[in-house]
């Protein structure tokens, strides 16, 4: 082959290979400018406003409490039981009637009881007229003193059998030993009972004591006077006010727990001993804390957090543009739906309640409020 020929051939291949380069350097930089323009055009593009239910954050008075459970007792409360043996002949009240104090419930059989007292008190005034007549002798000197003081001995134990069995035939009625509510009768006309026999309970519910247990870390808050409110299940939404009557001097050593005393005003008998309760207490003067929804707060294991609604600027329809901040806060007591933030946002901002899942910080938002997360303080199940 020439050199001419071998320079073409040469210069040929040069050629293509400069078309050949320049056309996958177009494919390439095309490539490239297309993906520059997809990357322009992500970044251009924002994720839409997010939907959320937000609140301001307003100080509250909030009056710290101790939370306990109990039961009730009443102030005075007993099982009427017979005190001696025999056959009941008249049952004089019905169950569940209030009855005075001092009021016949029962009555024994009494007979045999009451024809020895008629004997008794005949002897003790044949020993009394003895002891008259034998006074005046021994003013004259026709008896010896000593007899004297016999017939006053004697007198004296004869009046004593007497008040012995009279005491006897007092105990076959039985009686009310304090005013209150009667319950079921466990005794019929013809029936023999036997000493501490159960006659029937006796309640007073005018007021009534309260039984719970506070931890001995407490002690110090609390003290005889203090105000506690009493709720029951019996009586939704229904609230029974008392005080504090007695801290019990000792700790439950097994437990480390102290029993309090509370008495509790009743004055239309609503309550009955037995109950369960839930009890308040109490303590210190009311605070102001700033007070959120719970569900305003995420809890997690760097701390809790809230997400605070900012505005960013007007949209070009004018309207306010609504971002969110993420915000460490700290949390003190909680009641009902409300937790109190001691720091970490001001009075007057504006704080997501529902929603946070589907945030991050810097994310827009939208707030809207129709459906908002429950804000009660002292919350109650809903009616069934």
């Amino acid at each position: 082959m020439t050199s001419k020929n071998r320079g073409k051939k040469i210069l040929g291949m040069i050629v293509m290979l400069a078309v050949v380069g320049l056309v996958f350097g177009g494919i390439f930089g095309y490539k490239a400018y297309q993906a520059r323009t997809i990357r322009r055009s992500m970044a251009a593009m924002k994720p839409p406003p997010v939907t959320v239910t937000a609140r301001k954050a307003e100080a509250l008075a909030w009056q710290s409490e101790l939370k306990a459970v109990g039961t009730l007792r009443a102030v005075r409360g007993v099982e009427v039981t017979s005190e001696s043996e025999g056959i009941v002949t008249r049952v004089h009240f019905r169950p569940g009637e209030e009855v005075a104090a001092g009021q016949a419930l029962v009555q024994l059989n009494a007979d045999d009881d009451i024809a020895q007292l008629r004997t008794l008190e005949a002897a003790a005034e044949l020993a009394q007229v003895v002891y008259d007549r034998d006074r005046k002798q021994a003013d004259i000197q026709a008896v010896s003193q000593a007899t004297l003081d016999a017939d006053a001995a004697d007198l004296k134990g004869r009046k004593a059998q007497v008040a012995r069995q009279a005491a006897i035939v007092e105990k076959k009625s039985i009686r009310a030993p304090f005013a209150g509510r009667l319950g079921i009768s466990n005794v019929n006309p013809g029936q023999y009972v036997n000493p501490g026999d159960r006659i029937v309970t006796l309640q007073s519910l005018d007021a009534l004591y309260v039984d719970f247990f506070l931890p001995q870390q407490e002690l110090e808050k609390i003290s005889p006077g203090l105000a506690v409110s009493v709720e029951t299940d019996t009586y939704p939404g229904r609230t029974f006010r008392g005080r504090i009557s007695t801290v019990n001097p000792k700790v439950d050593t097994e437990t480390r727990n102290v029993q309090v005393e509370a008495t509790v005003s009743n004055p239309r008998h609503a309550l009955l001993p037995g109950m369960f309760a839930s009890v308040r207490v109490r303590i210190g003067a009311a605070k102001e804390y700033l007070t959120l929804p719970q569900t305003a707060i995420s809890y997690n294991s760097y701390g809790a957090t809230v997400y605070v609604v900012e505005e960013r600027g007007k949209g070009l329809d004018g309207r306010a543009i609504l971002a969110v901040k993420q915000t460490f806060v700290e949390v003190g007591p909680t009641r009902g739906d409300q937790v109190a933030v001691v720091s970490g946002i001001g009075k007057g901002d504006t704080v997501v309640t529902s929603g946070q899942l589907k945030l991050k910080p810097g994310s827009e938002v939208i707030v809207d409020n129709r459906v908002e997360p429950s804000n009660d303080a002292a919350p109650r199940p809903a009616d069934q």
